[in-house]
């Protein structure tokens, strides 16, 4: 692909992912939200769903470039791709946060206007203790946290700036630490929903396929490498 086309290129990835959030904000504007049984279960499964699709898209472009040299440009966008998964995943969290937790939002906005600023902070200590007790109950709760610090981590240190400071071998150690993110988002999805549902499972079988794609080509490099030349002896 030229150079030149990939910055417009970059300009449409935006919009699509973009697109959902959109979407989110259309429907609760237009007042549909508010017409749903159950609107925070919606809003806390929509933002789920996008963050596991865009972090396995993540995943898939590496494996994908490799198949032809000439999709080597695809690697300009896994950086972008990474932090729209972290964007949906933060989003995911705070819907708990704010929405599920029992989060006072009014009073914490009134606070604010009122002028009293420490508001919002005092009604997240208010549920502190109800979060901490669900964290150490719920094992989906405590591996989805896990997968989001790790791609928080991993937005945190995307800056060229960081890698530099870092070096590259560590940083690429850090960031492969992406398929942890992926696996422990896959079970926190399989262990929220109730037996019998099956649509974790096919975020699981895409994600068994990238993995078992990054484990086969390692092994071909292996094979492919050339071994150490055997040492013939000079006669004399």
């Amino acid at each position: 692909m030229p150079t030149r086309a990939v910055p417009y290129l970059k300009i449409v990835v935006h919009i699509l992912c973009l697109l959902p959030a959109l979407y989110l904000w259309h429907v609760y504007s237009s007042g549909a939200l508010a017409l749903m049984a159950d609107p925070v279960n919606y809003i806390t499964h929509f933002t789920g769903n996008w963050a596991l699709w865009i972090l396995l898209t993540d995943l898939a472009i590496t494996p994908v470039r490799r198949l032809n040299s000439g999709l080597a440009w695809l690697i300009r966008f896994r950086r972008m791709v990474g932090l729209y998964a972290c964007f949906y995943a933060t989003l995911h969290l705070m819907t708990y946060v704010f929405l599920f937790s029992g989060y006072d939002v009014p009073t914490a906005l009134a606070g604010l206007r009122a002028g009293h600023l420490l508001e919002p902070w005092n009604q997240f200590r208010i549920i502190w203790p109800t979060m901490v007790d669900d964290v150490e109950k719920r094992r989906f709760i405590q591996v989805g946290l896990l997968a989001w610090l790790i791609l928080l981590s991993l937005a945190v240190t995307s800056p060229q700036r960081i890698m530099r400071a870092m070096g590259g071998k560590n940083w690429q150690r850090l960031h492969r630490l992406i398929y942890v993110a992926g696996i422990a988002a896959v079970v926190h999805y399989i262990w929220l929903v109730k037996t019998g549902v099956r649509t974790p499972y096919k975020y699981a079988v895409m994600l068994a396929v990238l993995l078992l794609a990054r484990v086969a080509y390692s092994l071909w490099k292996r094979w492919k490498k050339p071994g150490t030349a055997p040492v013939q002896k000079v006669a004399a």
